[in-house]
């Protein structure tokens, strides 16, 4: 038999990963509205990450892996005291920004929570920032995060619209990572070559999403983004310092992602690299998956017509998109906050019993409620076709539930429908006071009134916050010890 006959020659790039460094080399951001948008987004990711600090499953985490360690023109962790290596603070502070689960979403064929970008790419522009003043050059702008941000809002976006990573097996923090790397390779002064070969790295790690399932849904859901984001960072430095790139790791034959991952074919693209994602992005307004939002404002609104009726509950029918019946159709015990947040079932039920959900309504000891469970043994879901055709249709993007309670005598509540929840771009003026309020009330946690009135400020001024170097924003963060 003759052996088979490989070459070694290589071609240039894949397509997709000059895309990507050509988009965020020539990008510029267009007037002034995208950027407000970006600001808003950032302090509403902030805000998600400081409330995240009042929970010891997310602290233990956070600080440097050797205690004790100094790192001279390290980057600031926000809420802390900590000054870590960029690579270590992003992983912090992605993993603040995720762990509730209460930062903004896009859904797509593939839902993913672009703002979890914001923890690589401020704990590097901080870094960087300092690393130059101290070098007497010009520090990092908040203007150069906020481009930074609608970048990789872009990129992790525009990928996830057409492709479908969890049917891939694969989870959807991966391209954060690709983001991560694009962009603070850009920031960090690198070309055309070193965005690919830190993109090209990117894409070499995939990982499972089992972590993120029934029956083993549990904490990884809620650091994989710190993660991804840490990675991101610890690749655009290898690329600056000239770590090489894998050129074709998409489309290399046998070994390539798509042989691999996706029977071979290439990803799909709907629209090219613009501001698109950030403009779309829906806000959260309860710390739970993103699918499982408009299914929670269905219950509140349902709670008046039940909570003095909950024993004579019969039946509870949820009509969904297909999406949120793959990642939050759970029955069965569920063992731990991450466990709970992406059940829909447990979400309603609390919706449904008091009318909110707060982000400790799931910790262990108010799950203990017997109502809560008693009545997620009554729930039916079941899918509604308009809503998973929507879901992904680029003119409408819904994300909608609805909910009806049928009583042991036979009488029913009204069918709820909520297709566009609290916080969905259609309605963004709705929530705008809602956000800012989530924002104070975060800051005031963690600061004295008077940090807290800088910082809102700062914030409300946009020509003042993108003037403001990196390191005097992330100082005004900082706690002392």
């Amino acid at each position: 038999m003759t052996p088979e006959i490989r070459s070694n020659q290589r071609s240039g790039p894949d397509r997709e990963l000059t895309d990507i460094a050509d988009y965020v080399l020539r990008y510029r951001p267009r007037g002034r509205t995208v950027l407000d948008i970006a600001r808003l987004r950032m302090t509403d990711t902030l805000a998600c990450a400081l409330d995240a600090l009042d929970y010891a499953e997310c602290t233990k985490l956070l600080g440097p892996y050797v205690k004790g360690t100094v790192v001279p023109r390290g980057a600031r962790v926000p809420g802390t005291a900590y000054v870590l290596d960029p690579v270590k603070a992003a992983f912090d502070l992605g993993t603040m920004i995720r762990w509730l689960d209460f930062n903004d979403t896009f859904t797509a064929a593939q839902g993913s929570h672009p703002s979890d970008n914001l923890g690589g790419i401020l704990a590097a522009a901080d870094a960087l920032s300092r690393e130059r003043a101290a070098s007497r050059k010009p520090p990092l702008a908040m203007r150069d995060v906020l481009h930074a941000l609608i970048m990789a809002y872009e990129i992790q976006g525009c990928i996830a619209i057409e492709n479908d990573f969890n049917a891939m097996g694969i989870d959807h923090p991966m391209l954060s990572r690709v983001a991560v790397a694009a962009v603070v390779t850009r920031l960090m002064g690198g070309g055309r070559n070193e965005i690919i070969n830190a993109v090209s790295n990117a894409w070499v790690d995939a990982s499972l999403r089992v972590y993120r399932q029934a029956p083993n849904a549990g904490w990884r859901k809620s650091w994989a983004a710190g993660n991804a984001c840490a990675e991101g960072v610890r690749l655009a430095r290898m690329a600056m310092a000239g770590e090489m790139g894998y050129p074709t790791v998409l489309s290399a034959r046998k070994w390539g992602f798509y042989e691999r991952y996706r029977g071979g074919k290439a990803f799909r693209f709907q629209r090219p690299y613009g501001d698109y994602i950030i403009r779309n992005s829906m806000f959260k307004f309860v710390a739970a998956g993103m699918h499982g939002q408009s299914a929670a404002e269905c219950a509140f609104r349902l709670h008046p017509h039940v909570r003095g009726r909950l024993a004579e509950i019969a039946r509870i029918d949820i009509f969904s998109q297909r999406a949120l019946m793959g990642i939050m159709d759970k029955t069965g015990p569920l063992h731990n906050p991450a466990d709970r947040d992406h059940s829909v079932q447990y979400v309603v039920a609390v919706g449904l019993i008091y009318g909110k959900l707060e982000a400790s309504d799931f910790e262990d000891a108010f799950a203990a409620d017997p109502r809560i469970d008693a009545l997620r043994t009554r729930m039916t879901v079941t899918e509604e076709p308009r809503f998973t055709r929507e879901f992904t249709d680029p003119k409408i993007r819904s994300s909608a539930n609805a909910i009806q309670v049928t009583f042991k005598d036979g009488s029913r509540t009204p069918k709820v429908v909520v297709e566009f929840p609290f916080g969905h771009p259609r309605r963004l003026k709705e929530a705008g006071p809602v956000l800012r309020a989530k924002f104070e009330r975060a800051l005031g946690r963690r600061y004295s009134p008077k940090r807290v009135r800088q910082i809102l400020a700062l914030c409300d001024d946009g020509a003042r916050l993108e003037a403001t170097p990196v390191q005097a924003f992330m100082d005004m963060l900082a706690v002392r010890r």
